[in-house]
């Protein structure tokens, strides 16, 4: 019983050491390389969602070309706001 603690340990403390390292990779990844946005509405049509569709696209974010200006003619760019509002 005292080995199958044991055990059960070894696998709990291996789960959150690889827990603690690969949230970091992953939200930095995310934040510099490139992530993945949905598109909805009207506003990149016909490009993105054509027609009259009710499905919303799925896109790939690059942020690393942008970091670099290798932005070209024809690319589309998606902006965000980090604007933080704060109360008066």
């Amino acid at each position: 019983m005292a080995q199958a603690q044991g055990f059960g340990r070894k696998y709990i403390k291996a789960f959150f050491k690889g827990f603690f390292v690969a949230v970091p990779v992953t939200v930095t990844f995310l934040d510099r390389v490139a992530c993945v946005a949905r598109v909805e509405g009207a506003s990149m049509q016909p490009s993105l969602n054509p027609g009259e569709r009710q499905v919303s696209d799925v896109v790939l974010l690059n942020h690393w070309s942008i970091r670099n200006y290798e932005v070209q003619r024809g690319d589309i760019v998606s902006l965000v706001s980090r604007l933080t509002w704060l109360p008066l």
